[in-house]
C-alpha cells in the first residue's frame, strides 16, 4: 500500500514538473503572442490560451481515465485534422523564433543545397516516425 501512495506522489510531481517545464518554455519564447502575430488574430490571444489550457485538461484526462471520445470515424477524423493542425502551427511557431536553420546553416557552413537539406530532415522525420508505429513501438 505505502508503495502505491509512494509511487502515486512520485508521479504527481513528475507530471506537475512537465507541465511547469512546458509551460514555462510557451512563456519563455512567448509563442502565443507570436502566433497570434502571424496569424493577424491578436485580439484572441486569451482565446488561444484557454483553448490550450482546456486542450490539455481534456487531453490529461481522456488519457488518465480511458474514456473513448464518442462519435466513430468522423470524430476520429477530425480530432486528428484539428490536432495535426494545432501541433504544426505551434511547432512553426517555435521555430521562427528559435531561428533553428540559420543557426544551423552557419554552423556547419552550408553554401548551396538547403532545399534538399530541408526536405531530406523532413524525410527523415517522416520515414522515423512511420517506422516507429509499424513496428508497433508506439
Amino acid at each position: 500500500m505505502w508503495q502505491y501512495l509512494f509511487l502515486s506522489f512520485i508521479g504527481l510531481c513528475s507530471g506537475c514538473v512537465i507541465a511547469a517545464g512546458v509551460t514555462g518554455l510557451v512563456i519563455g519564447l512567448a509563442i502565443t503572442p507570436r502566433y497570434a502575430g502571424i496569424t493577424h488574430t491578436a485580439q484572441h490571444v486569451l482565446l488561444y490560451e484557454d483553448a490550450t489550457f482546456f486542450g490539455t485538461l481534456l487531453g490529461t484526462l481522456f488519457f488518465l481515465f480511458g474514456w473513448k471520445i464518442p462519435g466513430g470515424t468522423l470524430t476520429l477524423i477530425l480530432y486528428g485534422l484539428f490536432s495535426g493542425m494545432f501541433l504544426g502551427a505551434w511547432i512553426l511557431a517555435l521555430a521562427e523564433m528559435a531561428d533553428i536553420f540559420p543557426i544551423f546553416i552557419r554552423r556547419i557552413r552550408l553554401r548551396q543545397g538547403l532545399p534538399p537539406a530541408i526536405l531530406c530532415v523532413a524525410l527523415g522525420k517522416i520515414t522515423g516516425s512511420l517506422l516507429y508505429y509499424y513496428l508497433n513501438f508506439g
